[in-house]
């Protein structure tokens, strides 16, 4: 029988605190503030530690993103990655060619597919994102279409801490309501 994770309640939020199975609203869990870059809720962990810890297959995570916010640098990786736009207006960039993306848009990205989502329209769009747990790297090229979108690293790299150096690391926090559905 496998048992039920505690959940612990954190200034951010509550989280799983050892293995097993846990139920938990993404409002009442942690959150993550990404200036510049959005909201997310890391549903499958935020560290390597708690992502080892419980969710060694696949990774989970919610993103809200306001218009110009980038999900992620351009990039693609050795695990595949999917998503479902549950509200608002996004733009894909994959594989160099956008995209525009609204409410119950799935996406796709096999391994090494090049992509990232961009927050479009007037309010912020809401996605989920699933993705393997790959351990054979990641790479981010630069990209004209990225680039316009504020999404393109500086330089190719196959290191996140180049990728992302322009940005703060993100912050624990908790939900807030940004005018959601």
């Amino acid at each position: 029988m496998v048992p039920e994770a505690s959940l612990v309640q954190t200034e951010a939020g509550l989280v799983p605190e050892g293995s097993g199975w846990f139920v938990v609203n993404a409002r009442d869990a942690r959150w993550v503030r990404r200036e510049g870059r959005g909201d997310m809720v890391p549903l499958t962990g935020w560290s390597d530690e708690e992502a080892e810890a419980n969710f060694r297959e696949v990774g989970v995570n919610v993103f809200v993103l306001s218009p110009g916010e980038p999900m992620s640098m351009y990039h693609g990786e050795s695990s595949q990655e999917d998503f479902l736009m549950l509200a608002g207006d996004a733009v894909l960039i994959i594989e160099g060619e956008e995209r525009p993306l609204g409410a119950w848009d799935f996406v796709h990205c096999p391994p090494w597919t090049e992509h990232t989502i961009v927050g479009a329209g007037d309010r912020p769009c809401v996605v989920l994102a699933t993705g393997g747990r790959g351990d054979e790297g990641i790479r981010y090229p630069l990209d004209e279409a990225a680039e316009r979108h504020g999404a393109s690293t500086e330089v190719e790299t196959d290191s996140p801490a180049v990728a992302y150096a322009r940005f703060p690391r993100g912050m624990p926090s908790r939900y807030r309501n940004r005018a959601l559905p």
